[in-house]
């Protein structure tokens, strides 16, 4: 896997032109042997500097109403390269190498607010390694004075306040190539790792760290013996002093200089041994990270299959189960809508039947009472019905005897 790397390094105005030299390729002869000639034409620019990095200070002051007190040492510049290995640029094509690069000058413009004016330079090499860009800077916070006022002063202090703030900027700048859809991995922590810009591998090498601790380990720190001046003396002070002063003398002070020089030596050469060790130590943290890291995808996989495959299995079961459902409703439903037109048609042949019997029954009833009246001669029959009804407060036809008790009841309770 590929990581987006960034690296930033801060510059006083004795630094900034040899920055330039190197980054315009102005000499003549490269003492870096790592870069092509041949291919040198194929670099560019993102933003060109028009003149050398300190005029173009001297001429971005002049220009700029900026605050700040610089000295001969003061930090006036930053630069950051941005890059990544040889492998990723040569699978995104050089279509999207330009873009990266692109996409990293847009990043520290915007980067805590520094503006596109404060960059002095920006340029693309393609003849030294693997693809990468130089981009000048002067580090500008945009405050306030003692009275409230917003300025903007150069102090690299305040830029890059904070231990954790190159880790601030690792996390920003990797953010911002995953948001363009550039597939890399965030680079390894500077805090970390305590080193500048090297593998541990190549800090092996170019350190000699296997030879150095053999020579750690074999090395004596003791003062040689010193032959005493006194009691030479007493031999040689009557004979010849110059041997004394020439030769003894000007040798114990050099072998006294010399356990200096010993004593210096082997406390850098164990600053480059414990560099290696921290560095050796996180690097096996990290690659135990990065397995645990591989280990947890994995069972995050793991349980996204299984829950898309629950996921299915309670859809195609749900699915099931609600069609079951709606047959067995609908067959429910049918069996009740079956049984109620059958109990209806069945009413209705009651219905009918019990009309014609009814009906069957006037038609009796009105030729008894014919019958009645002329058997034994008592009139005509609607007088004699007439007498029924107010003698027995009484109706032949149901409805009104019906609508007439009904009337009665009302009145009872009314009373």
């Amino acid at each position: 896997m590929s990581y987006a790397i960034v690296r930033n390094e801060k510059l006083t105005r004795a630094e900034i032109n040899g920055k330039g030299t190197h980054n315009d390729r102005k000499a003549k002869n490269h003492t870096n042997k790592d870069i092509d000639s041949t291919r040198t034409h194929l670099n560019y620019y993102v933003k060109k500097n028009e003149l050398t990095y300190t005029k173009e200070f001297d001429k971005y002051m002049k220009k700029n109403n900026l605050q700040g007190h610089l000295r001969s040492n003061s930090i006036i510049m930053c630069q950051m390269v941005f890059t990544s290995d040889q492998a990723f640029f040569d699978k995104i094509g050089e279509k999207e190498t330009k873009r990266y690069f692109d996409e990293c000058y847009k990043f520290i413009c915007n980067y805590k607010n520094l503006g596109e004016k404060n960059i002095i330079s920006a340029v693309v090499h393609l003849d030294e390694g693997a693809p990468h860009m130089h981009l000048m800077f002067v580090p500008v916070v945009h405050t306030k004075d003692k009275e409230g006022k917003e300025i903007d002063k150069i102090c690299a202090r305040d830029f890059w306040k904070g231990r954790d703030s190159y880790r601030k900027l690792q996390d920003a700048y990797f953010n911002h190539v995953k948001s363009k859809g550039f597939d890399l991995e965030r680079g390894m922590f500077v805090e970390d790792t305590n080193r500048k810009h090297y593998t541990v591998e190549e800090y092996k090498k170019i350190t000699n760290y296997d030879n150095t601790k053999k020579i750690l380990n074999e090395i004596k720190l003791e003062l040689p013996d010193v032959p005493d001046i006194t009691n030479i003396s007493k031999f040689s002070r009557k004979r010849d002093e110059k041997i004394l002063e020439e030769i003894i003398k000007p040798k114990d002070e050099l072998i006294k200089e010399l356990y200096k020089d010993n004593l210096s030596l082997h406390k850098e050469l164990s600053k480059q041994s414990k560099v290696i060790d921290e560095a050796e130590k996180y690097q096996k943290e990290r690659d135990s990270i990065i397995a645990d890291n591989e280990k947890l995808n994995n069972k995050v996989k793991d349980l996204e299959n299984e829950y898309k495959r629950k996921s299915s299995n309670l859809d195609f079961y749900y699915h099931n189960r609600k069609t079951e459902l709606e047959q067995e409703f609908q067959n429910k439903e049918f069996n009740i809508e079956y049984k109620y037109k059958s109990k209806i048609r069945t009413l209705e042949k009651e219905n009918n039947h019990l009309h014609k019997i009814i009906d069957k029954f006037y038609e009796t009833v009105d030729k008894f009472i014919i019958w009645i009246c002329k058997k034994f001669g008592l009139g005509e029959s609607k007088e004699l019905i007439k007498d029924f009804q107010e003698e027995t407060n009484s109706y032949l036809d149901p409805e009104k005897q019906l609508h007439h008790e009904k009337r009665e009841k009302e009145w009872d309770l009314e009373l």
